[in-house]
């Protein structure tokens, strides 16, 4: 057993004085720097229990000024309120104010949508030197936590699992990692509305990707625009209505979500019913992406040039960090040929580049399990264009980092676009030897290291396997595949 000294040694590492956090709270004498400042900030709601669980120890171990429930108070009105309050002790010569905002760090914990939500609140305050974030995985799929090597699996929430995840915070490494902005714009529609349709009424679903105001630059009379920002990922097709029909589930019987273990399966059973698994035959095809929209990319500072999507294509995932569904790599690390001849590179988050993959169905994703698997891989590219194909269906659904949402789409219009841009970078906390790979690390592996070595097309070498799967691409246990046919 840790001594108690020693143990409030460690923690006074972490604390911050309250007159920091909340003016005139106390005199400053006697107060002195920590070595790693931490705000912490909890989606109380995540994970079944723990997250108030995790709520009620942080607030037991640091000062209750620097420990947020995100059902209480937004990280912005948070962030905002801390650092007028440094700046404003920065300004009267307090040594200790620029101390801990330059060494300030954040720690978050919720799902991909709440770490999301704190990236996007961080991004928007455009600090001088904004905090480097760690993710506490305590939703489902977990991927930004995953990628920077913080694990996928729901944690401990007693005081010994607290402590650790502290210790790992003030060893980790800050790597930035690049941010992207989304553009949706089509003619106002004469009736009814085009509003994205969510599933869940939180106030992070609502900040990555929202209708812009008449006063926004980017607003354009007679149209409606909306826009967002993503770290990881977007994605449109089935993968994303799965994820609808799933938060949609959770809405409406929160009951039975209590824990991780339940909200993979009951994903995966979704996945089953809602047809991820034979798509082929209950998937109308006016869904599929080439059907559905024209796909356009760009290199760096190139030309737009059209992208073939082949006609099977039901998925298609814009990827940022090398995590996907709960810990999959639909890019993979392409070999030497592939590298020459389509002029790919291995997935790094700070390139400026997105990864474009493409999934038929579920069965397609499993191949991702095999050793070396990956997706059909479509491009890479500094900025992406969807055009929608005047009538080609109704609606669509999207999915930015973990949050799903039901587009509908104006079927007399053909003026409906999607367009995807490079937007800056932010500082992520990582662990040593973390999935996430920087263009710029001395310490990243050689690309030969782990390199795919198939020679043939992108589609082939699929591999079924039944066990390990995360839960877009996972089979339900009750199903025998030999019994498929």
């Amino acid at each position: 057993m840790a001594h108690p000294d020693s143990e409030s040694s460690f923690l006074g590492e972490f604390r911050i004085p309250s007159y920091l956090l909340v003016p005139d709270s106390e005199d400053k004498n006697g107060s002195v720097a920590p070595r790693c400042p931490v705000l912490v900030f909890i989606n109380s709601k995540s994970g079944g229990q723990l997250g108030g669980d995790l709520l009620v120890t942080y607030r037991s171990l640091l000062s209750e000024h620097q420990v947020f429930d995100l059902g209480e108070e937004a990280p912005d009105k948070v962030l905002r309120r801390i650092y007028l309050n440094l700046e404003k002790l920065r300004s009267d010569g307090d040594e200790l104010a620029t101390q801990v905002q330059q060494a300030l760090k954040i720690i978050v914990a919720g799902g991909d949508g709440t770490a999301g939500w704190l990236l996007g609140v961080v991004s928007d305050l455009k600090l001088s030197h904004p905090p480097a974030i760690a993710t506490v995985p305590l939703g489902t799929g977990n991927n930004l936590p995953f990628s920077f090597g913080w694990g996928k699996k729901n944690p401990g929430t007693d005081r010994l699992s607290v402590e650790s995840f502290l210790k790992q915070v003030i060893e980790a490494k800050e790597v930035k990692i690049d941010s992207w902005h989304i553009l949706m714009r089509m003619r106002a529609p004469e009736e009814g509305s085009c509003d994205p349709i969510a599933p869940l009424e939180l106030p992070h679903s609502l900040h990555a990707f929202q209708r812009v105001s008449s006063t926004d630059e980017m607003n354009m009379e007679g149209y409606h625009t909306f826009r967002g920002g993503f770290w990881n990922y977007f994605s449109m097709g089935m993968d994303a209505q799965i994820s609808y029909a799933f938060h949609s589930e959770r809405k409406a019987h929160p009951e039975k979500f209590k824990n991780q273990l339940i909200n993979q399966s009951t994903y995966a059973k979704l996945g089953w019913t809602q047809g991820w698994f034979f798509a082929s035959l209950v998937h109308p095809s006016s869904r599929n992406i080439a059907q559905l929209a024209k796909v356009k990319i760009m290199k760096r500072h190139g030309q737009w040039e059209e992208l073939h999507i082949p006609h099977s294509i039901r998925s298609i995932v814009c990827l940022n960090l090398p995590s996907f569904s709960g810990g999959l790599n639909p890019w993979g690390t392409p070999n030497s040929t592939k590298r020459n001849e389509r002029d790919l590179t291995p997935p790094y988050v700070d390139d400026g580049l997105l990864e474009v993959v493409g999934f038929r169905d579920a069965w397609h994703g499993l191949v991702l399990l095999a050793p070396n698997g990956h997706g059909t891989r479509l491009a890479q590219a500094h900025r992406i264009k969807f055009e929608f194909h005047k009538g080609a269906a109704d609606h669509t659904y999207m999915r930015i980092d973990g949050e799903p949402w039901k587009q509908p789409l104006p079927l007399d219009d053909d003026t409906v676009m999607v367009e995807i841009s490079h937007l800056g970078q932010v500082n992520m906390l990582a662990t040593h030897g973390c999935r996430a790979k920087s263009v710029h690390d001395p310490s990243t592996p050689s690309h030969h290291d782990e390199e795919d070595n198939d020679s043939g097309e992108e589609d082939s070498g699929e591999e079924f396997r039944k066990f390990g799967a995360a839960e877009t691409f996972k089979l339900p246990h009750e199903v025998d595949i030999s019994r498929l046919s």
